[in-house]
């Protein structure tokens, strides 16, 4: 682990010496992809003996959607899950209270929400220091991320927090790069582009390609792409995150403190502790998980308004919501009945790729 952590420290030494301009991307870019591999190797040890590979806290996945709460020691990450969920987490003005990933349950808009309480980060996580590797293993598996922050230093926290989770492939509020890479058995390195490139050349590409021994590959760009972008897709085990920053302790600051912390995107300001903007933030956990309520109709009856069927906004389809009550329903399909946004009349009869709106609800006709 020493040796890698090493190869590591003089990779990011190298790169923070060496000038950016033309000619150095060809370089820096074989820079970025050995550092990637040391990193992957940082996360996913091979060798059997030692601590495992990170598989992160035993917390099994329930509800509808997995939140997880990230950021420094004390910045109120117990008591905000505490205030959310009446799940106990230990509270104290030190540090390190936490030790252990602590679970809690929010019922929201008929959805049922996981929420962790990960222990506080510190710096060099990505690196495997602290329970580093087990936290962020663990924030991987998260449908959306709220990185918590102290309102009287939030700018440095929130950069170091970043710095941590990128460098271990989760991506905050990005889309997966718009780039093709298809390895081929010969040919060598292809390189083409629908738009003007200024970080990628194909010396740069082959250069990378060859850092992870491909030779024969085609790569069509569809936006400018960096060498960043390049390595993710090569790697293949990135995950895109839609992220929260929550800026607690708000009642510890001036209006004009929070007038400048106003401008940040993805924001939200919160005193978890006094319980305010709390409804604001569970409305804003809403809309970045991106549900989809669904309401059951049985033949006969009104619809269950109680207790909907929670969709992705990515798997909407009446074939996704016959697979969530029960996965023989869609052999029994003989077709659906819609009423709702989606719907065109009310009702309409749909077959199972018809795509549901949120609110729509849904009688399901089987085979006789």
């Amino acid at each position: 682990m020493a040796t890698v952590m090493q190869k590591i420290k003089d990779i990011e030494d190298e790169m923070a010496k060496t000038q950016k301009n033309k000619a150095t991307a060809h370089h820096l870019g074989l820079l970025k992809a050995k550092l990637a591999k040391l990193r992957r190797e940082l996360l996913t040890p091979t060798s059997k003996g030692g601590g495992g590979a990170g598989e992160g806290f035993d917390v099994t996945k329930s509800g509808d959607a997995r939140v997880g709460l990230v950021g420094f020691p004390s910045v109120g990450k117990s008591t905000l899950l505490n205030k959310l969920t009446g799940t106990f987490s230990e509270v104290a003005s030190y540090e390190f209270t936490t030790l252990t990933c602590i679970p809690g349950v929010i019922m929201y808009r008929g959805a049922k929400i996981q929420l962790l309480d990960l222990p506080g980060i510190i710096e060099g996580a990505k690196d495997g220091k602290g329970r580093g590797r087990q936290v962020i293993s663990t924030a991987r598996t998260c449908n959306c991320i709220l990185i918590v922050l102290d309102a009287i230093k939030p700018i440095t926290h929130k950069r170091l927090i970043e710095k941590e989770l990128e460098g271990f492939g989760i991506r905050l509020n990005k889309e997966p790069p718009n780039m093709t890479f298809r390895k081929k058995e010969k040919g060598g390195i292809n390189l083409t582009s629908t738009v003007t490139n200024t970080h990628l050349d194909l010396d740069t590409v082959k250069a990378i390609c060859s850092e992870y021994r491909i030779h024969n590959a085609d790569v069509h760009l569809r936006y400018d792409a960096t060498a960043d972008d390049l390595i993710d897709v090569i790697e293949g085990s990135r995950v895109y995150t839609p992220c929260i920053y929550v800026v607690n302790k708000i009642d510890q600051i001036t209006m004009e403190e929070l007038e400048i912390l106003d401008k940040l995107p993805h924001y939200c300001p919160i005193s978890a502790h006094l319980e305010w903007n709390l409804d604001g933030l569970l409305e804003k956990i809403w809309e970045y998980l991106s549900l989809t309520r669904i309401y059951t109709k049985p033949k006969g009856m009104n619809p269950d308004y109680e207790d909907p069927v929670i969709l992705s906004s990515k798997r909407r389809t009446v074939e996704d919501f016959c697979d969530r009550i029960h996965k023989d329903m869609v052999k029994q399909f003989k077709y659906a009945l819609v009423w709702g946004s989606s719907a065109k009349h009310k009702p309409q009869r749909v077959g199972k790729e018809h795509e549901l709106e949120d609110e729509d609800v849904v009688q399901i006709i089987k085979k006789v």
